[in-house]
Order: C-alpha cells, then sequence, then structure tokens
C-alpha cells in the first residue's frame, strides 16, 4: 500500500503571514493538529498546535493581558513553523509502512505529502496510520478472528490455508507478527499469525487445525 491510498488530499493550509492567534483558531475549526504552510502556493513550512503552545507567555511572565494579546497577534506563523529545509516530507509513491517508521522514528503525528515537483498534493497523520491497521486487520468486516502460532517452517502457514480451503469459507485478512512471539509464553519461537475469517463456525476449522499440529492461541467471532 502506498501513501496516496490513504493520504488527506482535502487539507487545511494557511499563508506564512498569517497571525498564529488565527492560525490557533482555524485549528480549531478545521478540528486538526497541523497545518501545512504555504507562501504562493508553495509549501515552505508545518506548524503545529505544539508551535503556537510554545509560543504562548510562561506562568511566569510579567506582562499584562493587553501587552500578550498585542505580542501573540503580532505573531506570525513564520516566526514559529518548522520550516522548509528543517521539514521531514514523503512522497505518494512511498509506501505506508516506511511513513509510519519514519513517524515512529521522528516521533511526528503528520508528514505534509509533495509530489516530485515539491507541490503539496496531501498529509498522512497518525489517525490516518490507525485507518490502514484496522484496514490491514479486517476489523470493519466482522467474521471470526483466529490467532495461530506457527514453527518458522516454509510451508507452514499454507498447510493453515489449506484446512481453511477445505470448509469453502474466505480469508479477509491474514496479519503475520515475528516480534509477538515474545508476548505470548505459549507461542516462544514461533511466529503469531492472526487470520480474519467470513462469518463461519470456527470450531470446526479449529478442531481440524489441532488435527493437523497447528496451534490455535485464540478463536473468537
Amino acid at each position: 500500500m502506498f501513501v496516496q491510498m490513504w493520504m488527506t488530499t482535502d487539507v487545511n493550509t494557511i499563508d506564512a503571514d498569517t497571525p498564529i492567534l488565527e492560525a490557533r483558531d482555524t485549528m480549531k475549526q478545521s478540528k486538526v493538529r497541523r497545518l501545512p504552510v504555504l507562501h504562493d502556493g508553495k509549501l515552505v513550512g508545518i506548524v503545529t498546535q505544539g508551535d503556537i503552545q510554545e509560543a504562548g507567555p510562561s506562568d511566569a511572565t510579567s506582562l499584562s493581558i493587553w501587552e500578550l494579546n498585542y505580542l501573540l497577534a503580532r505573531t506570525k506563523v513564520s516566526d514559529i513553523m518548522t520550516p522548509e529545509e528543517d521539514l521531514i516530507s514523503v512522497s505518494p509513491k512511498d509506501s505506508v509502512e516506511q511513513v509510519a517508521l519514519l513517524m515512529r522514528e521522528k516521533k511526528v503525528g503528520g508528514l505534509p505529502v509533495v509530489d516530485d515537483e515539491g507541490n503539496l498534493v496531501g498529509i498522512i497523520t497518525e489517525s490516518d496510520i490507525f485507518s490502514i491497521l484496522l484496514s490491514v486487520m479486517g476489523v470493519r468486516k466482522g467474521g471470526s478472528r483466529l490467532t495461530l502460532a506457527l514453527e518458522d517452517q516454509p510451508g507452514r502457514l499454507a498447510e493453515v490455508l489449506d484446512v481453511i480451503k477445505q470448509h469453502e469459507t474466505n480469508v479477509l485478512s491474514l496479519v503475520t507478527c515475528e516480534e509477538c512471539r515474545q508476548q505470548l509464553e505459549d507461542a516462544q519461537g514461533k511466529t503469531v499469525v492472526a487470520i480474519r475469517l467470513e462469518d463461519y463456525d470456527f470450531r470446526k476449522i479449529v478442531k481440524d487445525l489441532k488435527d493437523a499440529g497447528i496451534q490455535v492461541v485464540d478463536a473468537k467471532n
């Protein structure tokens, strides 16, 4: 899957010369936590709720409320934004898993998406990553979920699918997780596999899987 499949294309943006109080109001109204900053239609930075909060006065300030409002009204987005040269952006052709890893490593909640000419074409956020997870896991499709622990042997997963095929039910999603083996006491040294099936009496499949020597960790609708 690629960024262009999941990014938001109807992006709320703001001009670099906009006062930060107006940027704050725009975020509230649009229910977003970050705004790409444009100048003459080109991406020049990004401003977040955190940037605006940091630009506010500290509790120890001696300025009056009128002085504070005056200073904030004169502070522009360009004064506090992350500028283009320090900005992390991604391509619509990038894989979502690499972008998710990048967001995790850089500890950011969203990244602007630009095309080969540097034009802003979208934004991808942590909410989009959550949506991808739900889609990959097939949660909204209902059905039954089987969690298995498989030995790291060629053809082991094929054996599982052969058993399921005999019951003439469709696989809605299939996810493997090698790291999960460390979290399950009875799956040490094995790969954990989560399979979501169409509505079916999974008890029959579970029995046949166990008869085939396959470890079933959990099964539920």
